[in-house]
């Protein structure tokens, strides 16, 4: 598996732009509301690109700890080989980390991404017996992935049966279920189902999503964190400058996480 993963400089980004917006944020709260009249008047404080890099690089980030970040994400993530490629160029051990289960995900992982939806089930059984079982919205993303990829493969009758046997029964439970059978089951008026209004479903995008919503639910089920400690950063990052919008400042917003590019405009 081919992994594009974070470089330092861009976990530096994430992590530096949720400390200087949180002091952003932290230095323009009591502008807030004075009284009524002041609350309705935006205001609006003005920070150059050059004070918002300076306060960015006063956040003192030691590499080992962006280090950490990166393969914390790969791990997560279920990269065992970008993972142990970092781990060795940046000069640190894995020996904390369980890799026997983070081969298992892998392989689920793998068994989605390719839609091998059934050999996934059978693995997800083997590893977390009841996983499936007790979570009845996770059983039918996998099914209903299952029904998606006899459609791809053009099985119409296998695909009608399998529904009405492994599926209906989701439909009859709840409403969100039956509205997204419906949608799926709709793939096959259509000639050509992947330009239909719901070929969306049949992207490989769809297998990824359902293969990360597998992914954390087995975090979950072995009592580990289901969200990267880099991802739970862009997403603080995100809501931070949501906050700083929000107030109606200008400031250098970070607009490209991947490079750590600033639209201070």
């Amino acid at each position: 598996m081919h992994a594009h993963f974070a470089q330092p400089h861009q976990a530096a980004a994430a992590q530096a732009a949720v400390a200087a917006a949180a002091m952003a944020v932290s230095n323009t709260s009591s502008t807030s509301s004075t009284s009524e009249a002041h609350a309705l008047t935006p205001v609006h404080h003005t920070a150059t690109k050059t004070e918002w890099m300076e306060a960015i690089e006063q956040q003192r980030l030691e590499r080992s700890t962006l280090n950490r970040l990166i393969i914390n994400y790969l791990v997560t993530e279920g990269f065992k080989e970008a993972a142990e490629k970092f781990a060795e160029e940046a000069g640190i051990s894995l020996n904390n980390i369980d890799l026997t289960s983070l081969d298992e995900r892998l392989r689920i992982r793998e068994a989605i991404e390719t839609g091998r939806i059934q050999e996934a089930i059978s693995l997800i059984n083997t590893k977390a017996p009841e996983l499936l079982d007790q979570n009845r919205q996770l059983a039918f993303h996998l099914k209903q992935q299952h029904l998606i990829e006899l459609i791809r493969s053009n099985l119409i009758d296998e695909a009608l049966t399998y529904a009405q046997i492994h599926l209906a029964e989701f439909a009859e439970e709840e409403i969100k279920m039956r509205q997204e059978l419906e949608k799926t089951m709709a793939l096959l008026v259509f000639d050509k189902p992947l330009e239909s209004p719901y070929g969306y479903l049949m992207q490989i995008s769809h297998r990824q999503q359902v293969a990360n919503e597998i992914n954390s639910a087995l975090l979950i089920y072995q009592n580990d964190e289901s969200e990267s400690d880099l991802s739970m950063l862009v997403r603080m990052a995100t809501y931070m400058q949501e906050k700083l919008d929000n107030k109606q400042l200008r400031y250098p917003k970070l607009v490209d996480i991947a490079s750590g590019k600033l639209d201070d405009s």
